[in-house]
């Protein structure tokens, strides 16, 4: 097989991963909330177990990826990743055929098999194309993968919505088919030609003295580095209030707010249709953002996010009072294009600060803080939806990312 140019093969896993996720994710309520009905606690339960195991082997994966090889950890990452997905999928076919356990417990152990996949991805995808093709260059890369990759988001929602008509759960069947299918591409497709592996230099007497190495090499980097630190308290922050709205907005759509029902449009063609604006308004900002915005630039980038988080406060609180369907669709279209524009954006931001030797564990020690938020955030605001409403839930996910308005406000003061 001939191997592509890294960009290409960056954007590609870009459009891969998306077209999965959006054919498992647009309508995961429809299977979760509806066909297995869980509470708003285990939904919340469900995300907390995966984060677990995301702040568990994070760290671990990130230092593999550093010492040995980031395009390995990439291809183990997609294809556990898949398996993880398939078992999530069949859990509803697994309850009924074994009475021993639950769809939900079934669930669960689906969250720690794509948690350990998520976590061979995560930093080592990033640190392998910036290494490929330079920090000068990576974010306009991120912004350009964004974009296409929302074109596989759209096929994806479609999918989702047809998928879901025929079995709540094949959706997720069909997403961890998506990804095996990628890790086999990726064998074959994807090379590495700017990175040393550590385990060949100088301090490697083993195998667990390269790793130990590199993990303190990190963790001085955080010392050394305060924008680095600051970052990390934006990403602990971020994660606890991701966790309570990614978890606990369709069933608010659902369960307060309602859903306009008739013969025609099913809740799994609702969420279909708010994705589908939700990703055509997205792929305008970011089309915009690749003409207008200096993603070299760490001042643009910085002042991005700060504009960037302050809409998405302001987008939870609206959802969150919402009293109308009208309003509550506002308030999730403004979230997901906040949501998109800020992925590319944080992403050129932290790589601005790292070096090369340690940059897939310190992007792993940024996934470990966002996987603490979400741990700690996501049974808080869980158990506020059931012991009051998920309205309240909302509200606290909005106060959860308040602090980080004002860690960038001191910081623009000191400015």
């Amino acid at each position: 097989m001939m191997m592509l140019q890294a960009p290409h093969v960056y954007i590609l896993i870009g459009f891969m991963t998306s077209l999965a996720n959006a054919t498992m994710f647009t309508t995961y309520a429809v299977y979760q909330v509806i066909a297995l009905g869980l509470t708003p606690l285990q939904l919340l339960l469900v995300g907390m177990v995966l984060e677990v195991t995301v702040l568990v082997f994070e760290g671990i994966t990130g230092v593999m990826a550093d010492v040995y090889s980031r395009r390995r950890s990439v291809i183990i990452g997609m294809f556990v990743l898949g398996i993880g997905f398939l078992l999530e999928g069949g859990a509803i076919w697994l309850a009924e055929a074994s009475p021993l356990l639950s769809a939900f417990m079934w669930l669960l152990l689906a969250q720690v098999i794509f948690g350990i996949g998520a976590t061979f991805v995560s930093g080592a995808d990033t640190a392998w194309i910036v290494d490929e093709v330079g920090e000068e260059n990576a974010g306009r890369i991120f912004l350009k993968a964004k974009r296409i990759g929302l074109f596989g988001t759209l096929t994806g929602i479609a999918l989702s919505v047809g998928l879901s008509a025929l079995g709540p759960n094949l959706p997720y069947v069909t997403g961890g088919v998506m990804y095996v299918m990628l890790g086999v591409f990726l064998v074959f497709g994807m090379k590495e030609t700017k990175f040393a592996s550590a385990e060949n230099g100088s301090f490697a007497v083993s195998h667990w003295s390269s790793m130990k190495a590199t993990w303190l090499y990190g963790t001085r980097v955080f010392r050394r580095n305060p924008v680095l630190l600051m970052i990390m308290i934006v990403t602990i922050f971020g994660g606890a209030a991701s966790e309570g709205y990614d978890r606990l907005w369709q069933a608010h759509l659902i369960v307060d707010v309602g859903l306009p029902l008739d013969d025609r449009f099913a809740p799994a063609v609702w969420f279909g249709l708010i994705a589908v604006l939700s990703t055509m308004l997205s792929l305008i900002v970011i089309w915009i953002a690749e003409k207008r915005i200096d993603m070299s630039s760490e001042r643009v980038a910085f002042r991005g996010m700060l504009v960037l988080t302050a809409a998405r406060i302001a987008a939870i609180v609206g959802l969150a009072f919402s009293s109308d369907f009208a309003g509550a669709l506002a308030a999730v279209l403004l979230y997901d294009i906040v949501r998109t524009l800020s992925g590319p954006v944080y992403d050129a931001w932290l790589n601005l600060n790292i070096d090369s030797k340690s940059r897939a564990t310190v992007l792993s020690m940024m996934s470990q803080s966002d996987a603490l938020g979400q741990t700690a955030g996501g049974p808080f605001v869980g158990w506020i939806g059931s012991r009051f409403s998920i309205r309240a839930s909302l509200v606290a996910a909005a106060v959860l990312l308040s602090p980080i308005l004002g860690v960038y406000v001191r910081v623009l003061r000191r400015r």
